[in-house]
């Protein structure tokens, strides 16, 4: 009995500790993925316990804390991590990972994880980095898409009603919701900006009170609301009607909305709450033309802070940088200029050598691995490859083929395959890695 009673307060202290709780066993498979973990990472115990951890997170250049334990035997302590899930949300936690042992004997690992993604947004805001107002004329311009987009977001701060941002991480989205925000009144004081990964309803409480207490003269920005579950999303939006509060709203989501509600992420009456001006920004890759004005106003602007002399970039490296894809958009473009401007301070031409080696190395995989409908025909036995090549190249090949049939709709394409969304994303994700 006291067992029992042990076992069941023990489970009890799992399901609403405060902090997420991760364990798998030696082979990998997750056996304790406590509440407050599912709210962290937006997956459940069903999702996950069939995959492997690397199946489920993509953790780009670092490696999963829980498996550097389980391969070292060794703790690793206060570790921050940032990674992807399946949909796409990005993730940043504070880690103590424990190696579990029994008889000598290393068993399993467990982890302990502090959600910090909300306060590295804020924190860490890579596409805003200029001082004083965000205002439409300092938005990198050039393709006739986002100078539509400029329009219709001009269109949308005059007339004051709520808008929608739709596009994918890393687009710009909380840039131009901050333009709206100082194009829509001359004195516009406040920009607040509600982070809703991983939001609760004490959140939501908290935000309707300072609506209460803050001026008009403010705008609130709702990013990614897609990433609420149904129920928040439903306390948002009881929120926003009853507020007696009239700022500016403004709302984000990644992907196409009647593709959110038909899958059930996006709440319809939150959708048309927020659809008086819908704006679709596309991503990096629909718009090269914007490439080289950015990277023009990145270097301008990092020489006047910094003192760096970057004025000018090699042809060859202007032609990857119009050739490469960028799934991180424009906040990928911005992190890498980052990082090759903290290494190079005194050169004034961008070169291909002062690239970091992990880009180059990717960039030219991609390229090597592109492949050509012929090249799926094998002629003769010298021309043969790699099995795992031909397969990846042959699902490469398919799977963009089949997107652009359906006009990059996930949804249609899954379908048309006969597999889940979340799996199609996965594979895609992957590819491009």
């Amino acid at each position: 009995m006291i067992d029992t009673i042990i076992e069941i307060c023990n489970q009890f202290a799992v399901d609403h500790a405060n902090i997420g709780i991760h364990a798998v066993d030696g082979s990998g498979r997750t056996i304790i993925y406590n509440q407050k973990m599912k709210e962290i990472e937006g997956l459940n115990l069903e999702e996950i316990k069939d995959h492997s951890i690397l199946e489920l997170f993509n953790f780009d250049k670092n490696e999963s804390t829980l498996l550097k334990v389980l391969q070292s035997g060794r703790p690793q302590l206060h570790v921050k991590q940032t990674y992807w899930n399946t949909k796409d949300m990005e993730i940043t936690t504070m880690n103590d990972t424990y190696p579990v042992f029994h008889n000598g004997d290393l068993i399993g690992a467990i982890e302990f994880a502090q959600d910090i993604t909300a306060l590295e947004k804020l924190i860490i805001q890579p596409l805003r980095k200029i001082c004083g107002p965000m205002t439409f004329n300092q938005i990198a311009a050039d393709s006739e898409a986002m100078k539509s987009v400029i329009l219709t977001a001009e269109k949308a701060a005059a007339a004051g009603l709520p808008v929608l941002l739709i596009g994918e991480t890393g687009t710009g989205k909380d840039i131009i919701a901050e333009a709206i925000h100082y194009a829509s009144s001359p004195d516009a004081q406040f920009f607040y900006t509600f982070h809703c990964l991983h939001a609760d309803t004490d959140l939501i409480q908290r935000m309707e009170k300072m609506l209460a207490e803050q001026p008009t003269n403010m705008t609130l920005f709702c990013e990614r609301i897609d990433f609420l579950s149904i129920p928040l999303q439903q306390a948002l939006l009881h929120m926003l009607q009853s507020s007696s509060a009239r700022p500016q709203f403004i709302a984000s989501i990644g992907e196409d909305p009647i593709e959110l509600i038909s899958s059930g992420t996006l709440l319809k009456e939150l959708y048309y709450f927020f659809a008086s001006f819908t704006i679709r920004i596309p991503p990096l890759r629909k718009r090269p033309e914007d490439i080289s004005s950015f990277v023009a106003t990145y270097m301008t602007r990092r020489k006047e802070t910094h003192g760096t002399s970057f004025s000018r970039i090699d042809p060859k490296v202007e032609k990857l940088f119009y050739t490469y894809s960028w799934p991180g958009n424009l906040r990928e473009l911005e992190l890498l200029l980052d990082e090759i401007s903290s290494m190079w301070t005194t050169e004034e031409t961008l070169t291909w050598d002062m690239l970091p080696s992990q880009f180059r190395t990717k960039t030219e995989r991609i390229s090597n691995e592109t492949p050509q409908p012929m090249d799926f025909i094998i002629h003769s036995e010298s021309k043969l490859v790699p099995l795992d090549q031909y397969l990846r190249e042959a699902e490469t090949y398919y799977l963009q083929k089949a997107m652009k049939l359906h006009d990059d709709n996930i949804t249609k394409t899954a379908k048309a395959l006969g597999m889940s969304r979340q799996n199609l994303q996965y594979r895609l994700r992957k590819l491009k890695n």
